[in-house]
Formats: structure tokens, C-alpha cells, sequence
């Protein structure tokens, strides 16, 4: 099995929006997801991007370094540019620069003759674009293909021992909270490496706009959304399942009035799911309201931004479920992950 404990890598991200896709999903729209036009991608940049990273402090403090192709069907692109992109990489494998390569791809997109290749220039991860396990979901969203696709390639990937990614989209059409928790218990039988959490947003232009338009989709509000994922983070990590991303990045473009039509779309969408996950962690330990009318808290170093939420709005709720003014909050590494010390002044 691989070890799914391994050092976080320092990733050094190249995007190739829509390139290999057989054809547009509706809620699709990389090139203002990833920033990036539709262009090909050449050696070069590569080469010049990798250069300047290897000079990067943070380049020097990761042992594990990893180049990354995001966007895109990378196993869709002939041969011939696959073996460009990855062959701009493999000297610096060579060189113990680069310790591995990071590609995303279709659930069907993916065979032996592939992985092998794939493998031979240093490919050690693939992330899937699954979206969903429900075939109804998944033939609403015009993926084309199925969630048995899904399982399939998982398969393939530990026969090769490649560590498999899977990036879910809840919120599609047809899908329901329901529906997209159960997607997440058949990824948890599937055992992957790692998760990403997409909650689907309405971009201007894109097939979903229109049915949004007419009335024909209706997206997910941004607490469902941020329960949905709540839910999921704790059924993904408890089985030991680690979720790498949630919601998209916020792309510049997304930044720009009308991109975003609708849908759970918040530039800090994860830390929003990290610290509600966390509240209700540490809920029990705090004081019951009405105990006290001033507390301080201590709190572990690296968790006082999940007590404070996004703009404190942790904060705030922390003192809405106690009923007392928090005057302060410091940082006490005595204290070990989850657990917070109460105060009554």
C-alpha cells in the first residue's frame, strides 16, 4: 500500500487548460479556473520555471520536490506531447532536483500502455477528475463516462503503484447531499492517497450558467456547501484519507465582476470548512454560556487561525456560543492539536 504519511511536497505547478479533453463538461471554464489561456505549453517554460524554483529558499527546505500538470486530460494529449512535457522534466529527475511528477487526468483516460509510459519518465501520482460516483449525476454533468470508470482506474493506479488523487464536485446537477456522501463512502472503499473538494459555482459562459439562468439548475448555498464538505473531511481524514484542497483557487480572473454568476463561491472556502470542523472540536471544552462573562483562551500555536475563522468570524461565534467576551487568545505550545484551555477572568 502506499504510504499515504508521506513529507507534503513542495509542487511546482504548470496548467494546461482543456487540453486532451474530448469535449467541455457544462460547469467548465479552466481557463479562468486555472488564469491560464489555451496555449501549448512549451519546453522552454518549463525549463525556466524549474530553474527559478530550484533557486527558491523554500525549494531548499522540502526534500520531496515535485513538478506538477494541472487542468486539462494530460493521458488525452498524443504521445508525442506527452513525451515533450515530461521529457522537459526527467533531467531533473536525473539530477535528484525533481523527485517526482504530478499529472491529472479523466476516470477514462487511463490504460496500461499509458501507466507504463507515464511511469518510465518518473510519474508517480495521478489525480482523477471523478466529480462524482453517481452515473445519473455524472450523465446530468455530460462527463462521459461512469463511476465504475472511477473505480476502474483506481484500480490500475495501485497496480502500478501510483498513488491516486480523486477531485470530487458536490453540488452538480442531479446531485444532493445525500448523493455526494455516498460518492465519498465509495471513494473511501477505493482507499485513495489523497482528495480534492470542488463545490460546483456557476462561471459566466459556461453551459451551467445558462440552465441557472432558465431555472433548470439551482447551486448549492454557501453554508450547505460548507456543511457538505464539513461532512466529508471528517469521513475522508477519519479514514485516514487526507483532503489536500478544498474550493477552488482564487483565480484573478474570478476576481473580475460577473465571472461568478452563483453558487458557494468564497475566496477562503476551505479555511471557512477547517475552522467550522474545528468549533465543533472544541466546542465541548469550552464554557457553557452564562459561566462567565470574560474568558481568555489559550489555544496551540498553529490553530489560533482556526479559532479566529476568516475576518474572526470565529471569534465572534466563539463568543455567541459562550456568552462571554473573549478578551484574548494566546498561543501556548504546551497545549496539543485540538485542545484549547478556558480561562474565566
Amino acid at each position: 500500500m502506499v504510504d499515504k504519511s508521506i513529507e507534503k511536497p513542495l509542487i511546482v505547478p504548470f496548467f494546461i487548460p482543456f487540453q486532451g479533453c474530448p469535449h467541455r463538461c457544462v460547469y467548465c471554464e479552466q481557463e479562468k479556473i486555472t488564469n491560464q489561456p489555451i496555449r501549448r505549453l512549451e519546453k522552454k517554460e518549463i525549463v525556466d520555471v524549474i530553474e527559478r524554483a530550484f533557486h527558491s529558499q523554500s525549494h531548499k527546505m522540502r526534500s520531496e520536490r515535485e513538478i506538477a500538470f494541472y487542468g486539462g486530460t494530460f493521458t488525452g494529449l498524443p504521445y508525442e506531447t506527452m513525451r515533450e512535457l515530461l521529457g522537459a522534466v526527467t533531467p531533473y529527475i536525473r539530477e535528484g532536483f525533481v523527485t517526482s511528477i504530478r499529472v491529472s487526468t479523466r476516470p477514462d483516460a487511463l490504460d496500461e500502455e499509458k501507466l507504463k509510459f507515464l511511469k518510465e519518465y518518473g510519474v508517480s501520482t495521478i489525480e482523477l477528475g471523478a466529480q462524482s460516483m453517481s452515473d445519473e449525476v455524472l450523465a446530468l454533468t455530460r462527463r462521459g463516462h461512469t463511476g465504475q470508470d472511477t473505480i476502474r482506474a483506481v484500480q490500475l493506479l495501485k497496480k502500478y503503484h501510483i498513488r491516486a488523487g480523486i477531485q470530487l464536485m458536490p453540488g452538480l446537477p442531479g446531485d444532493s447531499e445525500e448523493i455526494f456522501l455516498d460518492s465519498v463512502q465509495k471513494v473511501i472503499e477505493l482507499d485513495v492517497d489523497m482528495v480534492r473538494l470542488y463545490p460546483a459555482v456557476v462561471i459566466r459562459g459556461t453551459e451551467l450558467a445558462r440552465w441557472y439562468e432558465e431555472g433548470k439548475y439551482h447551486p448549492l448555498s454557501l453554508e450547505d456547501a460548507v456543511r457538505i464538505c464539513k461532512k466529508s473531511c471528517i469521513l475522508l481524514e477519519g479514514r485516514r484519507i487526507p483532503v489536500i484542497r478544498i474550493g477552488l483557487l482564487s483565480s484573478p480572473a474570478f476576481q473580475e465582476e460577473g465571472q461568478i454568476i452563483a453558487g458557494p463561491w468564497h475566496e477562503a472556502f476551505g479555511h471557512l470548512v477547517r475552522s467550522t470542523i474545528y468549533f465543533d472540536k472544541i466546542k465541548p471544552q469550552l464554557a457553557c454560556e452564562g459561566e462567565a462573562a470574560r474568558i481568555r483562551l489559550r489555544v496551540p500555536p498553529r490553530e489560533i487561525s482556526l479559532v479566529r475563522g476568516f475576518k474572526n468570524e470565529g471569534f465572534y461565534r466563539l463568543q455567541a456560543s459562550t456568552g462571554a467576551r473573549i478578551e484574548e487568545i494566546i498561543a501556548d505550545p504546551s497545549l496539543p492539536s485540538g485542545q484549547v484551555k478556558v480561562e474565566r477572568l
